[in-house]
């Protein structure tokens, strides 16, 4: 894999604030490159098009999420739940931080993307569902090590992890709605707590 240039990741970190604080929708190429203070040959020599971009940033973020935020929130220093109330912290505290550096609740910028362009293209509707499933898997990762502990018996692990991704995201879509990051602090601890039976 040939390392990332300076201007290519200019383009990629421009695009990632804006798309994040904006809408994919409000911002456009011409906005991108003034923002990375690069010229449009330069953003089409890296990039065919505002999609292939946002395909890309899409994966730089998530993997900047997995190794800062996922993998620590998980991590098995802890006994299982607690690591799912420690992943509800570290988002409360990103959100919180978020607010101070911009005035708002930004969500999730998966979310975000999928609720904006889920009907409309099918490329990113299928990247961020990859990248819904990789999280759900984490969860359901955690799941069956509290089902191994013996936290947790007679659960339909698959059914319980996409239900909790359901709820995280949901709870963001609120604290954003209210602009308030205190919603996620209020009801993501929450996520511990849902269960789905075996039938």
């Amino acid at each position: 894999m040939q390392p990332i240039s300076d201007t290519q990741q200019r383009i990629l970190d421009s695009a990632r604030e804006l798309i994040f604080s904006r809408s994919y929708a409000d911002v456009g190429v011409a906005a991108i490159c003034e923002h990375a203070g690069v010229k449009k040959g330069s953003f089409y020599h890296f990039f065919p098009s505002k999609r292939a971009l946002t395909l890309a940033v899409l994966d730089t973020h998530f993997g900047d999420l997995k190794q800062n935020f996922i993998d620590k929130a998980f991590a098995d220093d802890l006994p299982p739940l607690a690591r799912l109330e420690r992943f509800a912290e570290f988002a409360y505290q990103f959100q919180k931080q978020v607010m101070a550096d911009t005035g708002h609740v930004l969500g999730c910028p998966f979310g975000n993307l999928a609720t904006e362009l889920s009907t409309q293209d099918e490329p990113i509707r299928e990247k961020i569902h990859r990248i819904f499933a990789k999280l759900q898997t984490q969860i359901r990762h955690v799941l069956q090590d509290a089902q191994h502990a013996g936290e947790l018996q007679n659960l339909n692990v698959a059914a319980t992890a996409q239900a909790m991704l359901a709820y995280f995201e949901g709870v963001l879509l609120l604290a954003k709605n209210q602009n308030d990051p205190e919603v996620i602090r209020a009801l993501l601890p929450a996520i511990a707590q849902i269960r789905i039976t075996q039938r």
